[in-house]
């Protein structure tokens, strides 16, 4: 009786063998769209965060402007005195200063965007009179500082005519911002500068200076002489003056920290799903090496009742038997 050969070694499958297999790519999609659904949870919560964090920052700074709406507007120079360093604690503050405006300076700064246009922020140099300090703020300087003034907005993408700054002494009340970042006005037509820098603005005015510039509120707020009328952008006529909205500080918005762990959360979730299918995999793959691994021994044959294998004579120290 002719005996059988030797019985083909069982597979010990890999863990992409495993995960190629329809059933795990079957647990794979639902698990994906799972994970797809905890991280849409967690961006919607991400976005909550922000929401209610600019809605918490809108409502403090309406409390801040309430409160100085209530108290009125400071001094100038009680605030930022000349030549002294702006903070970002005093974006938006209101202030209030005199002096007279000298047209023959005034600058326009192309390419600001108000209300979905694109104009002109006209920026006049105000010779101050009185900041609130009754001169003390500049004793010690060369003479009356220059305030760079932001008397509003025109619109128009060819170079506008806004309306000429009111001769003699004014008065304006207005926010405060921080000067710009110096930029080259490399092809820009006479009259012209690429930003509100006190630096830049020094130059062509003389000194001393502030470090920020005033946004003039409009004239419906108590803005002052000459103050904009416009508050509107939208339809507002090429060469009128639009006044701008209140500075706000750059990052202000907030967030919501309670709404931003909750993101962090989901998301959290979403990555272990993708871990659980991976976990799976592994373990049905462990599972079946174990299974090969019983019923093989280290040839892969099937072990039968009664039969040494050839790692079992191995182990004694017996020597291998031959087919």
């Amino acid at each position: 009786m002719t005996s059988a050969g030797p019985r083909a070694t069982p597979a010990r499958p890999t863990w992409g063998e495993v995960a190629r297999r329809p059933a795990m790519i079957g647990l794979l999609v639902a698990l994906l769209a799972l994970a797809a659904v905890f991280g849409a949870l967690g961006k919607w919560q991400l976005d909550r965060a922000y929401e209610r964090g600019h809605t918490a920052q809108q409502h403090t700074l309406d409390q801040r402007l309430a409160d100085e709406e209530a108290a009125g507007p400071q001094g100038l120079g009680t605030v930022l005195p000349p030549q002294s360093t702006f903070t970002n604690a005093m974006v938006g503050e209101l202030v209030e200063v005199s002096g007279a405006y000298e047209p023959d300076g005034q600058v326009l700064v192309p390419g600001r965007a108000l209300d979905g246009r694109t104009g002109y922020l006209v920026v006049t140099p105000l010779r101050v009179t009185d900041d609130g300090t009754g001169g003390a703020s500049w004793a010690d300087l060369s003479g009356a500082p220059v305030l760079p003034v932001v008397r509003g907005w025109v619109a128009g993408t060819d170079t506008p005519t806004p309306p000429v700054p009111p001769a003699g002494t004014v008065h304006l009340t207005g926010y405060l911002q921080a000067s710009e970042a110096t930029t080259a006005d490399d092809g820009l037509p006479a009259g012209q500068t690429r930003s509100v820098s006190s630096g830049a603005l020094a130059n062509r005015w003389g000194g001393p200076i502030y470090a920020g510039y005033l946004v003039v509120r409009p004239a419906a707020d108590g803005g002052g002489t000459g103050a904009p009328t416009v508050t509107d952008a939208a339809d507002a006529p090429v060469g009128v003056l639009v006044a701008l909205p209140r500075p706000v500080a750059e990052g202000a918005g907030g967030v919501n920290f309670q709404s931003l762990s909750y993101a962090f959360q989901w998301w959290l979730f979403a990555c272990f799903a993708v871990f659980v299918w991976w976990r799976i995999v592994r373990d049905h793959r462990d599972s079946e090496r174990a299974a090969v691994g019983l019923t093989g021994g280290a040839t892969g044959e099937p072990a039968e009742p009664g039969r040494r294998t050839a790692a079992d004579e191995g182990i004694a120290g017996l020597p291998a038997r031959r087919p």
